[in-house]
């Protein structure tokens, strides 16, 4: 087969290539991760790049303007490779994997912090519940009695007994590699040892016997492992505290933007093995960073917690997601038994465990039993709403009594992929604007206070909320103005100019289309009828509610009054509202530091009941009402009324 060499700039990456072979393909290889939302099918036209010098041959499409192609646009999902080629691939058209800055983090992290983390900022008006310390691994000085012809135990059993007298261990048990080493190292301790005992189901597991005291050292790591990012901490498993924070982008975003295209991608060939590796290299490469910069011995990191929705979990265990979406849409599992982390190919000490949050169903996931717990919704007196707007809209309603779940097909809309110049909520990302109701002038404020990239999903819904309280758009989202600088036509209709090229950090002006209007618009409809349809469901309106609690990537910066203006939550005292940030990766860390936290997530993920919207013809009637702005029925906002 002839090869070819392609090299990728900025990256200035260079690698071989076979013959017909898409620069997509290619770019992977070279683990340049272009943004491909569609998973490669030539529909989302977020995947340009610009070929310098070599011979491609391209695919027929309608996502490139003619000035794009003069310029040699390609998309590289349906451009083929026949001779040494050089690609330049834009900062628009780039998954980012870089750390972001401590503001982003706090924007997207903050909130659920308990006291002994030294974190600054807490979500107003929640109350924590404080679980009994007793982290997922935890290490012990022994201090063992030498054998006698009087006290002859073997060496193992005398382990076991001394174990046995710091706690009541019905069953304990330890792997062949320790028992193998184990004569050798008590009596090179003179019978001094630290032993790592992990909590592994049902049993208790001595993971390690170190020789002499290694307690002072004890680390853990937490994942929110998101269709999109993924978000994660290291822990002194000791004093509970965060030593640090990351947060990037999930690689599997170059097989598809949302679970459905990946579980499609998973059935080829070694397509399940791809989208696997790609979100283990993404941890590992966190775990790493977080390790180097904290100065740490990678095998003092004993155990990790992992909190995902159902195929992303399915799909970090290398586990088959088939049967998640064909009808009854059955997980493989929900409650994974802890393992070894190196059998999910996750760099910790080679003998640490990894424990995932338990899921409810197929699109109900370990991160909703994370957020329900981290938020405190299930000991509620009051009836209680959590809403975790991201790629898959995850919705639970209820309180001490009962929860229901169910999962919206949001989209990646306000997860900045779908739409024209979206991006995540990281540095440069128009997140907040204000429109002038006469000069139709725009100020925006971005992430950093950096010059606009693009922009994310509370950007697009403070924009919408504007176009609609100054008449730019009308309730379908149309665009009613021609006569002005900021509008122009293009290919798929209308399009109003946030931020000229001339003020950006963009190659192209930053721009909110008809279509992008379209979309979130669908994905707001989504998550409002989810919602809508759990309370109707139990015989309610939403004045029941007395709490809603909002959790997501842009929890944090997200303007309420934006959100209730394009119909995205109900309209309710702003009081209600409670902004919990990453509720995901809080319930995780609360499970990776209390054993009983632990067995209430499973106590939780038993209890949620699940409601499979796809088949209540009534979903269907909510969703329709609501793809209007703000709603068809405007009854339902009242404080929109003129």
């Amino acid at each position: 087969m002839e090869k070819f060499k392609v090299t990728f700039y900025p990256d200035n990456l260079t690698i071989e290539t076979e013959k017909d072979k898409t620069i997509l393909s290619a770019a992977i290889t070279a683990g340049v991760y272009i943004n491909s939302a569609c998973g490669g099918d030539g529909v989302c036209g977020r995947c340009k790049v610009v070929v310098k010098s070599g011979k491609v041959i391209t695919q027929p499409n309608g996502a490139l303007t003619l000035e794009e192609k003069r310029r040699h646009v390609y998309l590289s999902c349906l451009t083929t490779i026949h001779g040494d080629t050089e690609i330049e691939v834009p900062s628009e058209s780039r998954l980012e994997f870089v750390n972001l800055t401590p503001q982003e983090l706090e924007l997207r992290l903050k909130g659920l912090y308990t006291d002994a983390e030294e974190i600054e900022h807490v979500a107003p008006g929640l109350t924590e519940k404080i679980f009994i310390h007793s982290p997922l691994a935890t290490k012990h000085l022994l201090n063992l009695p030498k054998p006698s012809i009087n006290d002859n135990t073997s060496d193992l059993e005398r382990l076991y007994r001394e174990v046995r007298k710091i706690q009541n261990i019905p069953v304990m048990q330890t792997g062949l590699a320790n028992i193998r080493q184990l004569s050798e190292l008590l009596r090179d301790s003179d019978w001094i040892v630290t032993v790592t005992l992990g909590k592994r189901n049902d049993t208790v597991e001595i993971v390690l016997v170190e020789s002499g005291d290694t307690t002072k050292t004890n680390l853990g790591l937490c994942f929110d492992i998101g269709t999109t990012t993924i978000s994660g901490q290291l822990v002194d498993l000791n004093t509970k505290k965060v030593l640090g924070t990351k947060a990037t982008y999930n690689k599997q975003a170059s097989f598809g933007s949302d679970v459905i295209t990946r579980i499609i991608y998973a059935r080829e060939e070694d397509g399940l093995l791809k989208l696997h590796n790609s979100v283990t290299d993404t941890m590992n490469q966190m775990i790493k960073e977080l390790i180097q910069e904290h100065n740490i011995d990678l095998n003092d990191v004993t155990c990790i917690l992992c909190a995902g929705n159902t195929t992303m979990t399915h799909l970090l265990l290398n586990v088959d997601p088939t049967y998640i979406r064909r009808e009854p849409y059955i997980p493989t599992a929900n409650f994974i038994p802890t393992i070894r982390a190196a059998e999910a190919s996750i760099s910790i000490n080679p003998r640490g465990l990894l424990s995932c949050v338990p899921g409810v169903s197929s699109y109900v996931g370990g991160d909703t039993t994370a957020g329900v717990l981290s938020s405190g919704l299930y000991k509620e007196n009051d009836l209680s709403l959590l809403i975790d707007i991201g790629t898959n809209g995850e919705i639970a309603l209820g309180n001490k009594e009962f929860i229901i779940a169910a999962a919206a097909s949001a989209g990646p809309a306000f997860e900045g992929s779908g739409v024209s110049c979206g991006m995540r909520a990281s540095r440069g990302a128009i997140q907040k604007v204000n429109i002038d109701p006469k000069s139709f002038e725009i100020k925006y404020l971005t992430i950093a206070e950096t010059k606009p990239r693009g922009i994310c999903g509370s950007g697009y819904i403070d924009i919408i909320a504007s176009m609609l309280k100054t008449g730019i758009i009308d309730k379908n989202g149309k665009i009613k103005i021609d006569d002005h600088r900021r509008v122009r036509k293009s290919e798929s209709g209308k399009e109003f100019v946030i931020a000229f090229k001339e003020e950006s950090d963009s190659t192209t002006d930053i721009v909110i289309s008809e279509a992008d209007i379209e979309n979130l618009k669908r994905t707001k409809a989504a998550i409002y009828s989810a919602s809508a349809l759990l309370v109707r469901h139990m015989s309610l309106d939403f004045s029941s509610v007395k709490k809603i609690f909002i959790a997501g990537g842009f929890g944090t910066s997200l303007e309420i009054d934006s959100a209730i203006a394009i119909g995205l939550l109900p309209d309710l005292e702003r009081s209600r509202f409670i902004f919990i940030g990453n509720s995901s990766l809080a319930g995780a860390r609360e499970i990776l530091l209390s054993y009983e936290a632990t067995k209430l997530a499973d106590k939780l993920a038993r209890k949620i009941t699940y409601l499979e919207l796809s088949v209540d013809p009534a979903y269907m009637d909510e969703y329709m009402a609501a793809l209007f702005f703000p709603h068809t029925d405007l009854k339902k906002f009242p404080s929109l009324r003129l």
